[in-house]
């Protein structure tokens, strides 16, 4: 009975030992799950700083540029008035308005703005929206289509290639001549 006791208390033992490196490895699991979301979250956020950087960056250079285009606008009108042309010199002023309005906020808008306006206006002109995916998609396609009718055209003045049911050409001997076919390859 003694022996049955020492049995026991070495099979407690054993699992209390083996249940604090389940708990260890489970700690360390959980240290190493918690490191890796952090550096995805760090990851994210880093991604995040980088393209609202860039949106900025871009908006307002699309702004600058507007705004240099208008300008050259507004000559056009000048000169259309000078040549008493005033409806189409009017138009060209209203346009080179309009446009100041939005080079103005493209220039001063910050990412979050921009994208939340876009959001606004997506919700309340889901057509629109539609219509403009719908349009982007066309584009796409005549695109695609375009490049593979140019693909198309220069594989075809391009020699055959390797599998197109033209002969090969026999291997080379040592001599570097033509090796003659095998026997019974015919």
């Amino acid at each position: 009975m003694a022996q049955t006791q020492t049995d026991f208390s070495s099979s407690t033992t054993g699992e209390t030992s083996g249940g604090s490196v389940a708990d260890q490895a489970k700690q360390q699991a959980q240290q190493v799950s918690e490191q890796a979301r952090e550096k995805a979250v760090q990851a994210k956020d880093q991604v995040q700083s980088k393209v609202r950087t860039q949106l900025d960056d871009r908006t307002t250079q699309a702004g600058e540029k507007l705004s240099s285009t208008l300008q050259d606008v507004r000559t056009v009108g000048q000169q259309l008035r000078e040549q008493g042309k005033d409806t189409p010199a009017r138009l060209a002023d209203q346009v080179a308005e309009k446009g100041d309005r939005i080079a103005e906020y493209l220039q001063s808008a910050d990412a979050d703005q921009l994208l939340s306006d876009v959001e606004d206006f997506a919700r309340r002109n889901p057509w629109a929206v539609a219509a403009g995916g719908l349009m982007i998609g066309l584009a796409a396609s005549r695109v695609l289509r375009a490049s593979s009718e140019q693909r198309s055209t220069q594989n075809r003045a391009l020699p055959p290639a390797y599998g197109s049911g033209m002969p090969a050409a026999p291997p080379l001997s040592a001599s570097g001549t033509s090796a003659p076919p095998p026997s019974g390859a015919l």
